[in-house]
């Protein structure tokens, strides 16, 4: 491309004269220019929509998207710089999809004192197919102009946050969950169980040290009046304490306060006291990544730190399971590693085949699994395209299971601090969910993660409801 941009003035157009542009569409150009407009018809954002209503059913480009490159001719090559729009008279052929390469050929065919240029205007695809003809008007600049190439912004999308607060309102009518609160001995681990009691998400049962719990909230002007205390000696018997009001089934749900992980975790994994089951326990990250158009989740980036292919099938069960209650009906896992083909010396590879054929098998039920997928594969449509993947998950993942726990964490911790991700956390395959909240956690996390229980607690008394019942 020329680094200057001169134009052509009234006077030294001549009939004949033409010029094309070359673009080939992307989402992100649909998305953008969607942006632009206020657009909201779902076939220009989802698959699932454009296999329904369109032909073809694939992602399509606004049809002024395509006529919106006649502006960027006539503005950049002819005439050029100055030139003012006019009207157009435009007949759509085809429709563009989205990877769609698009030419547009504007012939110059009149020309009408003062200043003003007819156009006839054509826009073919890479199979030769017209999208649209017509003609179109516009006032060519009548000053002579030679400049530099204007450099534009580069121009990024990125989602509004909305997963945690439809996550949140999603429980707007339920009743409220007890909840087990394990040494909340500071000021964030306080707050933010009073304040989902303030929302009316839960009930918390504080557990700790009743005069630091007392202190703590004076300090920092925490209402706790009403709220249930019960008293400990120390962290650890705060977590045992706990998790025994867990497991006589006075709380549905537990929290961590203050305390280390591991501390807590060791009393729910007592094999006499705690709350196992027969599954494997194991976390589940709720992402809200602004960059993508769905809520993702992540598993197991805290609990299971090599996990084995065993401990992965109840990972990947787990994961399932949350996404059910979440309103996922059926959804996508993406079995990540390095590569999207088995690999013998990757043993992720070999495992994620396993986990697939698992899933064949009924082994692993209520999803569409994948892998191996590479990261990018699972979440990019237009690169699984470009490694030939044929696949309904791959660029449309709602879980991606991690090969351990340094890479899941690791991607986690990316997403929320290079893509302003949030991240909501729950352990799952206990007797009843675990909320773990971090000190890096947003309030807004914080509650989404007291929600994402609550729905769990009330999935699970449905459900023993109906075995009851049976």
């Amino acid at each position: 491309m020329p680094e200057m941009m001169e134009n052509k003035t009234f006077d030294e157009i001549r009939i004949g004269d033409s010029a094309t542009l070359t673009r080939t569409c992307s989402m992100d150009d649909v998305e953008l220019f969607g942006v632009a407009i206020g657009g909201l018809n779902p076939t220009h954002y989802s698959l699932e929509s454009a296999e329904i209503f369109t032909r073809g059913g694939k992602i399509k480009a606004h049809s002024m998207w395509g006529c919106s490159l006649l502006s960027a001719l006539f503005g950049n090559e002819l005439p050029g710089p100055g030139t003012s729009y006019r009207s157009q008279d435009i007949t759509f052929t085809a429709p563009i999809d989205v990877g769609d390469t698009v030419t547009v050929t504007v012939t110059v065919v009149e020309t009408l004192p003062p200043h003003d240029v007819v156009f006839d205007c054509l826009a073919t695809k890479q199979t030769g197919e017209r999208v649209y003809t017509g003609r179109a008007r516009v006032a060519a600049p009548t000053v002579k102009s030679v400049q530099p190439r204007i450099q534009l912004q580069e121009a990024s999308l990125r989602r509004r946050h909305h997963v945690f607060e439809d996550i949140i309102t999603s429980c707007s009518g339920l009743t409220p969950v007890s909840v087990a609160v394990c040494h909340p001995c500071d000021q964030v681990s306080l707050e933010g169980p009073v304040e989902a009691a303030r929302l009316g998400l839960i009930e918390p049962i504080l557990v700790g040290p009743e005069a630091k719990i007392r202190q703590i909230a004076a300090d920092f002007s925490i209402d706790i009046s009403g709220l249930r205390i019960v008293d400990s000696a120390h962290s650890h018997d705060s977590a045992e304490k706990a998790v025994a009001l867990c497991r006589s089934g006075e709380a549905e749900a537990l929290m961590k306060g203050s305390l280390h992980t591991d501390e807590m975790m060791h009393e729910v994994a007592s094999r006499e006291k705690g709350l196992r089951t027969s599954r494997r326990i194991s976390h589940v990250f709720i992402m809200d990544v602004p960059t993508y158009p769905r809520t993702l989740m992540i598993s197991d980036a805290a609990i299971n730190i090599y996990p084995s292919l065993e401990d992965k099938v109840d990972i990947v069960q787990n994961a399932i399971s949350l996404a059910h209650v979440l309103g996922i009906e059926q959804p996508k896992v993406a079995i990540l590693s390095a590569v999207e083909t088995v690999y013998p010396k990757i043993t992720s590879t070999i495992e994620a085949a396993a986990l697939c054929k698992m899933a064949d098998r009924g082994q692993i039920t209520g999803a569409l699994l994948d892998g191996p997928l590479a990261f990018d594969n699972a979440i990019n449509i237009e690169a699984a395209k470009i490694k030939k993947i044929v696949s309904p998950v791959a660029g449309r993942a709602d879980i991606l299971i991690v090969p351990d726990l340094e890479a899941g964490n690791m991607l986690a911790k990316q997403l929320s601090y290079l893509a302003d991700a949030e991240a909501a956390g729950i352990v799952l395959g206990a007797r009843v969910p675990i909320v773990l909240t971090s000190r890096a956690d947003s309030a807004k996390a914080r509650l989404a993660s007291c929600a994402v229980a609550v729905r769990f607690a009330h999935a699970r008394r449905v459900k023993n409801k109906a075995i009851a019942a049976e």
